[in-house]
């Protein structure tokens, strides 16, 4: 009996080391920037928001049903978001599909100066000064992107900033599957 006893006291910690290991490699080997996200094949949450370039104008989810679309998650005061710009003016200008910006804890007269200074790549912006429609969208930080379909589902999200890499093996593949649907 004693024997077992003290096989048990060496047995026990090496086998909770060796799930502790599993557990570890397994959360080193995923991508920081696929965070699960419940949101993924549900409907978008609302979106019903002043613009940023015009507040007497709205910007609502309901209009943008029947089309792909792209929501980008971005900020002034974002040095990530700077780092993703070029990009996504690349990626605009291509025109895809359309891309919408939800300016995110934001001043209006910074979030428009921003754009003025450095291009805007959004049909529309979007401005959530407090962020709650962020809040609604499960937005972790900026810049995050979403890939909506014509349903109003959401099919991806993207956190961090877009690279020419993010959108030639996520997003385009994803983007010719949806606009190939009928």
């Amino acid at each position: 009996m004693k024997t077992i006893v003290k096989q048990w006291k060496v047995w026990l910690p090496l086998a909770v080391f060796a799930v502790l290991v599993v557990f570890l490699a397994r959360g080193l080997s995923r991508d920081p920037h696929e965070v699960p996200s419940p949101f993924i094949d549900k409907p978008a949450p609302a979106l019903d928001l002043p613009q940023l370039g015009n507040a007497a104008l709205q910007l609502r989810r309901e209009d943008l049903l029947g089309q792909v679309w792209l929501l980008n998650v971005w900020a002034s005061w974002c040095v990530a978001c700077r780092e993703e710009h070029a990009t996504l003016m690349a990626f605009s200008q291509r025109k895809l599909l359309p891309v919408y910006g939800l300016n995110y804890k934001d001043t209006r007269e910074a979030g428009q100066a921003w754009l003025r200074q450095f291009g805007n790549p959004y049909l529309a912006s979007a401005f959530d000064a407090d962020g709650r429609a962020g809040i609604d969208w499960g937005v972790y930080g900026v810049p995050e992107t979403f890939l909506i379909d014509a349903q109003g589902r959401v099919r991806l999200k993207h956190i961090g900033p877009l690279t020419d890499e993010v959108i030639a093996t996520r997003i385009e593949p994803l983007l010719k599957q949806l606009q190939a649907r009928p």
